[in-house]
């Protein structure tokens, strides 16, 4: 899994700050959810899409050509990839958590069926792909590279962010496997100072 300096993303207080979940698939879950994760929704038309593989790990960003059908169905990999890597998330902190909807590896495991993004080298010795780069393509790229990270020895590290109020997964590619936070700028911090007043109180 390639390294990536991550996703911008916004606080609700305004501020920027960038989420690396370490997979391609979890990049996926910045676009929005299921449920009460709807209201984050940002995949609406095809041009959104792309505007998400701009910002995605893939490089270079290859050249798309999306349909409607295709956003749709990049919404329900999505939630699908949702529920089954919070699920995992649950899994590995030994709460109690229901298994992978059934439904929901289906669709992961339909959407990996397709043909993916094909890598290829350019005429000057640069990264490119091969071949129609549509949105279908990308969908199984993204669904492939879930497939590895759900069954390959990264499995037991997809995470949750520890705040409460973060539901933002990702997987620890650290050596140590001790990440806690989405960001160490965001959550991270946030914990620090929510510490550090906590110990004044207690000073105080």
């Amino acid at each position: 899994m390639a390294q990536s300096p991550g996703i911008p993303m916004r606080s609700h207080s305004g501020s920027t700050y960038r989420f690396d979940p370490g997979a391609l698939c979890l990049e996926l879950l910045t676009t929005g959810g299921p449920g009460e994760f709807r209201r984050y929704e940002v995949l609406h038309a095809p041009g959104d899409l792309t505007a998400w593989a701009e910002r995605s790990r893939l490089t270079p960003t290859p050249s798309l050509e999306v349909s409607d059908a295709e956003v749709a169905a990049a919404r329900r990999l999505r939630d699908a990839l949702f529920r089954v890597t919070t699920a995992r998330a649950l899994h590995n902190l030994a709460e109690a958590a229901d298994p992978a909807d059934v439904a929901d590896v289906g669709t992961i495991n339909e959407a990996a069926a397709h043909a993916p993004l094909v890598p290829a080298i350019g005429p000057g010795g640069e990264r490119g792909w091969a071949g129609t780069a549509d949105g279908t393509r990308l969908l199984a790229t993204v669904a492939r590279d879930a497939v590895e990270l759900l069954t390959g020895p990264f499995a037991h590290r997809i995470r949750m962010c520890s705040p409460g109020n973060c539901s933002l997964i990702y997987v620890d590619t650290s050596r140590p496997g001790r990440r806690r936070w989405c960001s160490m700028e965001h959550c991270g911090n946030r914990n620090k100072v929510r510490t550090l007043r906590a110990r004044r109180s207690e000073d105080h």
